[in-house]
């Protein structure tokens, strides 16, 4: 066997992946994991066909960046008017990178900890997941989906198919508040398959006999030199139906009354399209997911504690959400604090305060007057977007704003400083990453890194 390591990730392993993509991994991968360009296909109905390969947007992330990201020193997502945006993409992988990037995998550990930072941080007001995944492995995916469905506890959440959500990817979608589906986009498998190579026919041609030697009468069920006996394919028969009842479960955890356990199993492991997957309950809204997301960044909105909006261009509210017995959200609105008497030069900038929950009022004006001389300093002139993420940042005085901004202004005019930081790509808003060669200057280089650019 070539390449052990890969092979035993793909066969004789329970995996959340649509039955076309598993034979296609197969056709893909088959010839070089088992030496052989002659594959036999039992019990699996359609010729299957991948999609063609390319370049993983999202990062592969381990578990030193993990580490990074659930300390607060890393930001694993874009932020898009305070909406973080997650991307799950590609082959769904326990642990890291294992492939490499030419596969396009994504790792629930590392989309895990992006959950939970994006949860935690006081600043987000919303969640957006850009799914376009076939599914991939078991191992995981259930914990994450259940890490999903606690962020929808902190944040509004909601899923972007663009253009797959199928076994594990949907697994992961379905947690979210809302799904949505393009028109020619499609959701589902609910279901487990595993795969099994027999080689013996193989080396019995090459005159290669296998003797297994184990301890235990099922140690070597399902080994790959045999035959696979009635038996241990029953065996693992029920394995799968087992892990699909804990998939249909999971999907009817995350989409509540719109669907049930008995109506997930009921599809059979079948894909829908578009129009279809709501009338299965699957998904709630057909629609390119670029327009959706552009509807989400103005509903989208903290679920707990209260927030501060403070704006260039007039007063500030506070929204507080808490969470009925029923676990129907209820919106309350506080009245807004005192405008300071010196209103703001009309910038555009909308800023974000601290999280100010159980605090005074007199807490809540400190804040704010805070926040508004970052904005209205003179040293801010000409420099409202690095005045603007000072201003985000906790702790941060007006007159230490006013020192950083100085220097920024004296870098930027010897021509050392480039206000950019490298992005991921994303298919929600089209942006793409900038020159990474660009000269940057390393204070605004750390806040963007922190905060993202937001508009």
């Amino acid at each position: 066997m070539p390449h052990p390591q890969i092979a035993q990730r793909v066969f004789h392993t329970p995996l959340l992946l649509a039955q076309s993509k598993a034979a296609a991994v197969v056709r893909g991968l088959g010839p070089r994991l088992i030496g052989s360009e002659q594959i036999e296909f039992v019990g699996v109905t359609g010729e299957g066909a991948s999609a063609p390969a390319r370049q993983p947007f999202a990062s592969l992330l381990d578990d030193r960046m993990g580490e990074e990201i659930r300390s607060g020193r890393a930001v694993p997502f874009r932020v898009i008017d305070r909406v973080a945006v997650i991307p799950i993409t590609g082959t769904l992988i326990h642990r890291g990178a294992w492939v490499g990037s030419y596969s396009g995998e994504t790792s629930y550990e590392g989309i895990g900890a992006a959950i939970d930072a994006a949860a935690n941080d006081p600043h987000l007001r919303g969640i957006a997941l850009e799914v376009d995944s076939f599914g991939g492995e078991v191992a995981g995916c259930f914990d994450l989906a259940a890490r999903i469905r606690a962020a929808r506890e902190k944040k509004s959440v909601a899923a972007f198919v663009s253009d797959h959500a199928f076994s594990a990817g949907y697994a992961l979608a379905s947690q979210a508040d809302t799904v949505i589906v393009p028109r020619a986009g499609g959701v589902g498998s609910i279901g487990v398959i595993c795969l099994h190579v027999d080689y013996s026919q193989q080396l019995s041609d090459v005159g290669i006999r296998v003797s297994i030697i184990a301890a235990g009468d099922h140690k070597a069920d399902a080994n790959p030199y045999e035959p696979l006996p009635n038996e241990v394919r029953d065996n693992l028969k029920a394995d799968m139906e087992s892990l699909r009842q804990i998939f249909a479960e999971t999907v009817a955890a995350g989409r509540g009354d719109r669907l049930t356990t008995e109506q997930a199993l009921a599809t059979e492991a079948q894909c829908f399209l578009g129009e279809a997957a709501l009338e299965v309950g699957l998904a709630d809204e057909v629609a390119s997911p670029a327009d959706a997301f552009k509807d989400f960044l103005t509903t989208a909105d903290a679920k707990s504690g209260s927030t501060i909006y403070a704006t260039t261009k007039g007063t500030v509210s506070m929204t507080t959400t808490t969470k009925t017995p029923e676990t129907e959200d209820t919106t309350q609105a506080t009245p807004a604090a005192k405008t300071p008497s010196a209103p703001a030069p009309d910038s555009g900038v909308q800023e974000p305060a601290a999280d100010t929950s159980n605090t005074s009022a007199d807490a809540v004006a400190d804040e704010r007057e805070r926040i508004m001389g970052i904005l209205t300093c003179d040293e801010a002139k000409g420099r409202e977007e690095q005045a603007n993420a000072l201003a985000k940042m906790p702790g941060m005085s007006v007159e230490g704003a006013k020192t950083v901004l100085a220097a920024g202004a004296a870098a930027s005019a010897s021509g050392q400083l480039t206000p950019v930081m490298q992005e991921e790509d994303t298919d929600l808003d089209g942006t793409t990453g900038v020159d990474a060669n660009a000269p940057a200057n390393p204070v605004l280089a750390a806040q963007q890194k922190r905060w993202g650019t937001t508009g």
